[in-house]
């Protein structure tokens, strides 16, 4: 009988680590949903291109444009929204988006590259098509 005592006891330890776990892995994705958020505001400059060439993003956020190239490079909006300065390696340039549309975006000094940022009302969803 207290072989029994002593297994009913480890299976109900067991029972609650495991229900401690399932409860941990289901918080991930919420906690991996606003790490992506934050991480979703920063493109990437380098080896001539935008990373991520199309970002959405809701009215109100900064996006971070980081050259990571090492050569120059601008961030320039197709309808003169922003325009940052020549970029050196590791320069930064950052807008905030306060109006939904979309806005297209180009390198002035290597116009092939080019990039879109979509910018929908802070209300609405923000994931990216």
């Amino acid at each position: 009988m207290r072989i029994t005592l002593v297994r009913a006891a480890l299976l109900a330890a067991m029972v609650g680590l495991i229900l401690n776990a399932l409860n941990a892995l289901n918080a991930l994705p919420a906690a991996a949903a606003e790490t992506a958020a934050a991480a979703g505001t920063t493109v990437k400059i380098d080896n001539f291109t935008f990373t991520p060439q199309s970002l959405t993003v809701k009215a109100g956020t900064t996006v971070t444009w980081i050259n990571e190239d090492d050569i120059p490079h601008t961030v320039v909006a197709t309808e003169t929204a922003f325009k940052s300065k020549v970029l050196d390696t590791d320069d930064k340039y950052t807008f905030t988006f306060t109006a939904a549309g979309t806005f297209q975006y180009f390198c002035s000094l290597h116009p092939h590259m080019t990039g879109t940022i979509v910018v929908v009302p802070a209300g609405g969803g923000g994931a990216a098509p």
